[in-house]
């Protein structure tokens, strides 16, 4: 039964909302019209919420003291590639441990599982000598193998698990009464049915592979293979201090993705999540 709220309800509602949401708009709204004033007016006191004379300056720099774009672009073609593999690898072995039987099933889930007690920080070390030795140190590949291959899809393949237990038993019974074998039910069957659960793992695993710092910092260490995280830190004067505007406008691009994926895809999210938690 539902319940409609009076007027003065819904405005009491949307201002405790309106109290809430600002703690996580401000720091965006901060970042973003800071980064269009001059250096001495981002910390003038009183602070103003608004630039008293914008300037576009700072965007510029961005692209003048960086190779920006080129460091765009390797962020975003990593963040793809990697959501890619993810969705696959995630996919296959999640169908696999929710339909398929076999002897230590379990046991062997909850291997993949202790993947989530491990700190990235614990294996750095060794996985930075075994890319050495393959001759892969300051290119992309590792930041591209170790979250497709490694503990980070453990998460990813969580969530498709229990998305794919959930399904009815009767569709894979009526697609094996149609002659479709074992990878067809999978591709033709349970793939589009799975596809809040497969949007979830695509945005939790872009944004990771997206701000990614500590393993850009040890595998790269040319600038023009940098990414984003990398790239932001690289703003500085000739004391080291950090140019404050120019980083702030370095920062504002970089968030552009992030708040894309997040209006566009968040009702897939909180679904995809939703339907994790389904018998």
């Amino acid at each position: 039964m539902s319940h409609k709220l009076s007027p003065r309800a819904k405005i009491l509602l949307y201002g405790v909302l309106l109290v809430l949401c600002v703690p996580f708009v401000f720091p965006t709204w901060w970042m973003v019209t800071s980064s269009l004033k001059p250096v001495s007016d981002i910390f003038a006191y009183p602070p103003s919420l608004l630039p008293g004379h914008p300037g576009l300056g700072a965007y510029g720099k961005v692209f003048e003291l960086q190779p920006f774009a080129r460091q765009y672009f390797n962020s975003m073609y990593i963040a793809v590639v990697v959501t890619l593999g993810t969705l696959a690898v995630s996919s296959l072995a999640g169908y696999a441990f929710a339909r398929i039987r076999f002897r230590g099933q379990n046991v062997l889930f909850l291997v993949v599982l202790i993947g989530l007690l491990i700190p990235s920080e614990v294996t750095i070390v060794p996985l930075f000598q075994m890319f050495n030795k393959w001759g892969m140190i300051d290119t992309h590949l590792p930041l591209i193998l170790v979250p497709v291959l490694g503990a980070p899809s453990v998460l990813a393949t969580f969530i498709m698990r229990q998305f794919f237990i959930a399904l009815p038993a009767e569709l894979e019974e009526a697609a094996r009464m149609d002659g479709l074998g074992r990878f067809a039910i999978f591709l033709k069957i349970a793939l589009p049915l799975a596809r809040p659960a497969l949007a979830a793992v695509a945005i939790f695993t872009f944004l990771n592979s997206w701000n990614l710092y500590l393993e850009p910092i040890v595998y790269l260490s040319t600038p023009e293979k940098f990414t984003l995280p990398q790239a932001l830190t690289l703003y500085v004067d000739t004391y080291g201090g950090p140019i404050w505007n120019v980083q702030l406008a370095a920062a504002s691009l970089t968030a552009i993705p992030v708040l894309a994926v997040f209006v566009l895809a968040q009702r897939q999210f909180i679904e995809g999540l939703a339907h994790t938690g389904l018998k």
